[in-house]
């Protein structure tokens, strides 16, 4: 998978995971935007193969709470952006 079909599954999964902030995320163009999709994607993958394979619970943990600080991190930066 490549950087821009990272950067768009993210989107897609934080359109889906934050429904009041989906017509933003859908459409943020921004570098720093696209970027914190893309990271998000690499969270949620790690986080459900980590689960899967019950690898360590608490990588588990953590990569949940990186994707929580992830999903904060895109409602400040499109609150501020409109």
């Amino acid at each position: 998978m490549n950087e821009f079909h990272r950067q768009e599954a993210g989107r897609k999964r934080l359109a889906m995971r934050l429904p009041s902030m989906r017509g933003r995320i859908m459409a943020a163009q921004t570098a720093s935007q696209l970027a914190l999709f893309e990271a998000y994607h690499l969270a949620v993958i790690a986080t459900e193969t980590f689960r899967r394979d019950e690898i360590n619970s608490d990588l588990v943990e953590d990569y949940e709470a990186l994707c929580i600080e992830i999903e904060q991190d895109v409602i400040r930066t499109l609150s501020l952006t409109n």
